[in-house]
């Protein structure tokens, strides 16, 4: 029978740490994007001719906050496919020090 494990244990839980900072990281930032934060207004990306060629300013500017902000949450629910994975890969390993060969 073929074994799922394909990294070992320190890898695994690198993976985790990784996962559960980028979840933080990612769904904070969505959330602030989503709020249209002025702060991030460097992130979102505008060019001079949506602002000049808007009938009502702020809509398409919020508009690109919005979609920033989901991009954010889709990067954050990756690092939690990743996350899974990784968590996996720990168990797969603990499994295999008890096992004897």
């Amino acid at each position: 029978m073929p074994s799922l494990l394909f990294c070992g244990p320190k890898l695994a839980a690198c993976g985790i740490v990784l996962s559960v900072w980028g979840v933080i990281m990612l769904s904070m930032l969505g959330i602030f994007f989503s709020a249209k934060s002025a702060v991030l207004i460097e992130d979102v990306p505008f060019t001079e001719e949506d602002i000049r060629n808007d009938k009502d300013p702020p809509q398409i500017i919020y508009g690109l906050y919005n979609q920033v902000g989901i991009n954010c949450f889709i990067a954050a629910a990756i690092y939690v496919g990743v996350g899974a994975v990784s968590l996996c890969q720990v168990r797969l390993n603990k499994r295999q020090e008890y096992m004897v060969t």
